[in-house]
């Protein structure tokens, strides 16, 4: 199963102009340096290749890496405008005077392109993957027409088109999965491919399905730490089949990995260590026990629907057992727990009934923990559009046997797991399309176990709920090991998330393609584990 859409950044990926910026970034920063040195008696502190260009600049928008590096220096300076005189001495108009150098150079001399990723981008598009590319550079036009390789891409999300969007640069995934979105395509069942630190964390922030880094400068084990599943030094080392293989490979049963992971994911992948070629996150050769257990402090997420309880024919039927709850009690007087739920944030919380834990309901857009509360600002604006739709779904399938509606604030649920007639179960997702697509703006669509679930079309998600949390907390992603534990697909959103800074742990009782870690069989293989975690 190779992905839907493949979202490519440009410079250090398709076209060597990463080493053009580089050198026009150091120009640029150390004439202004040496001015400080004249002007101000400052000592004279260079701009350093490659530390400083990959540290606070690389991948980054060009007034955020302008603003980045001064800081570095202790260097506050007034942000200016855009359309400041390249040279004044402002973030935008340092800014503008570094991208005349590189504009310059780019006159002069076409821009070198590596050939294997040319290569690698037809090879997907002649698979029927939809190719885009995403980047900070508002010069990523001029460079692909100067390159002739513009028509390659059905898509392009690059710094003129984020300014008149407003998108968040790198580390955020704004620009890709904006990318992704346009070409049909959900960030999940996408690659994005990166050679920046702030892409690779981008990727990860955007909950893409595979994060793919291009080790140009000896970087492999940076990003792999920072967010890249798998990292390549060459696109001649890569192809279809392990891209197809990523998107097909299946949890490892979490008991019998407890102790030891008989051999990595798949035999054909080579570390950097044994031939300089490719390295798979070094995740995927960890016990349970180590990648549960083998940092400082441990923090807890939880699904509640078919993790802490078992999945039923009815919402209103999942009721916790006494000794789950009895369990999740234990666990949180030994570590934090969360509790992250598509469920409304009040119903899970009465339904767990265990006062001092953080609950996220309706998939994130409503948080609560023990000293404050966060409601989404646009989940809250589409509160009047659901209890409109609300009312149209009861009207046109009320008479359907077996459905049920479910009414939350933020969204509704439409379960269909006791319709028995294929017809009808056509007949519900023809309306919840319709619906959707007539309100694409305010709206999306999730699917998951039997259930149609209409949502604010919202960047905001299981995943982001998660960091969002881990961040209030101030959790360390370097010494603390992130669980997440759920069931669903909307729960993919959370793996991806935590995915190489935490361990996803899918329960199924079906062994299937996941971005989890592991996996457990049941709700009662989950207690096991809590038992496991409250022993050590």
């Amino acid at each position: 199963m190779l992905p839907k859409s493949a979202i490519f950044d440009l410079d250090g990926v398709i076209t060597q102009t990463a080493l053009v910026h580089e050198e026009a970034w150091k120009e640029m920063f150390d004439e202004y340096l040496r001015l400080r040195e004249k002007r101000d008696n400052e000592p004279f502190k260079e701009f350093r290749k490659p530390k400083d260009y990959l540290e606070f600049v690389d991948g980054k928008p060009r007034y955020e890496g302008v603003k980045s590096f001064l800081e570095s220096r202790n260097i506050k300076l007034p942000f200016g405008d855009p359309a400041d005189e390249p040279g004044k001495e402002t973030i935008c108009g340092l800014g503008n005077k570094k991208n005349n150098r590189f504009l310059e150079v780019l006159k002069k001399e076409k821009p070198k392109v590596y050939d294997n990723a040319v290569r690698f981008i037809k090879a997907l598009k002649n698979e029927g993957v939809k190719i885009g590319v995403a980047s900070s550079s508002k010069s990523c036009k001029p460079i692909l027409e100067t390159a002739g390789l513009l028509s390659l891409f059905e898509t392009r999300v690059d710094g003129v088109v984020s300014a008149e969007l407003g998108l968040t640069g790198k580390p955020e995934g704004d620009i890709f999965t904006t990318a992704a979105r346009n070409l049909g395509a959900e960030p999940l069942e996408s690659v994005i491919i990166e050679d920046a630190v702030s892409g690779v964390q981008a990727g990860r922030n955007g909950s893409f399905g595979l994060v793919l880094g291009v080790a140009r400068r000896d970087n492999e084990k940076e990003l792999a730490k920072q967010g890249a599943d798998i990292v390549i030094s060459n696109f001649a080392n890569i192809d279809l089949g392990l891209i197809d293989d990523w998107f097909n490979r299946k949890p490892v049963p979490l008991f019998s990995a407890w102790d030891k992971l008989d051999k990595p994911y798949q035999d054909k992948i080579v570390d950097f260590e044994q031939d300089k070629k490719i390295l798979v996150n070094f995740y995927y050769k960890r016990s349970v026990k180590e990648a549960l257990f083998g940092k400082e402090k441990v923090i807890f997420f939880l699904d509640y629907d078919g993790t802490l309880t078992p999945i039923v024919g009815r919402p209103e039927m999942a009721k916790i057992s006494s000794q789950m709850q009895e369990a999740v009690k234990k666990l949180a007087q030994n570590y934090p727990v969360s509790i992250v739920s598509g469920r409304m944030r009040e119903d899970v919380e009465n339904l767990v009934g265990i006062k001092g834990l953080f609950y996220a309901g309706s998939h994130g857009f409503d948080i609560k923990g023990p000293d404050f509360e966060i409601v989404q600002p646009k989940a809250r604006e589409v509160v009047p559009l659901v209890a409109k739709i609300i009312g149209k779904l009861h009207a046109d399938l009320d008479s359907i046997e077996g459905v049920i509606i479910e009414e939350k604030k933020f969204s509704v649920a439409v379960h269909y797991r006791l319709v028995k007639e294929e017809a009808q179960i056509k007949k519900i997702k023809k309306l919840v399309d319709l619906i959707v697509n007539k309100n694409k703006d305010n709206l999306k669509l999730l699917s998951g176990k039997k259930v149609f679930e209409l949502l604010p079309n919202m960047e905001w998600d299981k995943g982001k709920a998660i960091r969002w949390i881990a961040e209030s907390m101030q959790v360390d992603w370097q010494t603390t090991s992130v669980i997440y534990i759920g069931d669903d697909t909307t729960d993919e959103y959370a793996f991806s998330a935590i995915r190489t800074r935490g361990t996803g742990i899918i329960v199924s009782d079906e062994d299937k393609p996941s971005l989890a870690h592991f996996r457990l069989d049941s709700p009662k293989q989950v207690r096991e584990l809590f038992e496991k975690a409250i022993e050590k």
